[in-house]
């Protein structure tokens, strides 16, 4: 990081399946657009796997195993420094770590969003603020189909039986205890636009602090 650069500010934005938080990572990003901002989505980070994809659909997803949170962690580290990064891309549809990547460079503002980006103390230490949301299990379940569905390519049976299968007992397990860490809840995700606007002015008056309030903001 050269010398008149300061260091990015860091938000993490965590929260279960279909909560809301990419919507609020959205907001986030769309509020700072005329600034200097990217957004690193946790699960471009999920592992490669060779297994076939009858053996791919199976693996539980919420598991923090699941991820390459090392190479989230190296990457994040570089970002913060001011280097740029070749971030991996995810193919839903077909279960496994895509051949290409995307090249990401370093912003002011850095917007991480995932299941599990709490649940590492590492990544944890690397953020000025840390964001949960916190929705209701049904609306989530109702998100989630309409979500896989559209977007996703996948038949409603298969995505109900991954629910109560894996994505719902992961969530109380591992995503739900997450909690505490958080600096921010916010109900409702991308609907509580109070809480998104509070937000939004904690992270200007960082900026403002760090000489970094132009831009646009």
């Amino acid at each position: 990081m050269g010398a008149t650069m300061q260091k990015p500010i860091v938000i993490g934005v965590t929260g279960g399946s279909a909560s809301g938080k990419t919507s609020v990572s959205r907001a986030i990003f769309d509020h700072f657009s005329g600034h200097s901002v990217v957004l690193l989505a946790q699960d471009s980070y999920y592992k490669h796997s060779d297994l076939p994809f009858d053996q791919r659909r199976l693996i539980n997803y919420d598991h923090p195993l699941a991820f390459d949170t090392p190479l989230l962690l190296a990457q994040l580290q570089a970002l913060i420094r001011g280097e740029a990064i070749d971030k991996p891309v995810y193919d839903y549809a077909n279960h496994n770590r895509a051949a290409l990547t995307e090249r990401v460079e370093s912003r002011a503002v850095i917007i991480v969003e995932g299941i599990l980006i709490l649940a590492d103390p590492k990544l944890r230490d690397l953020m000025d603020i840390k964001v949960y949301v916190d929705t209701d299990d049904d609306i989530r379940i109702i998100r989630r189909i309409r979500r896989d569905m559209a977007e996703r390519g996948r038949d409603l049976a298969d995505i109900i039986d991954q629910y109560l299968a894996t994505v719902k007992p992961s969530y109380h397990q591992f995503i739900e205890p997450t909690k505490r860490y958080a600096d921010i809840i916010i109900p409702e995700g991308g609907q509580n636009q109070v809480a998104i606007d509070l937000l939004v002015t904690k992270i200007r008056a960082i900026l403002a602090a760090r000489g970094q309030g132009g831009g646009g903001l």
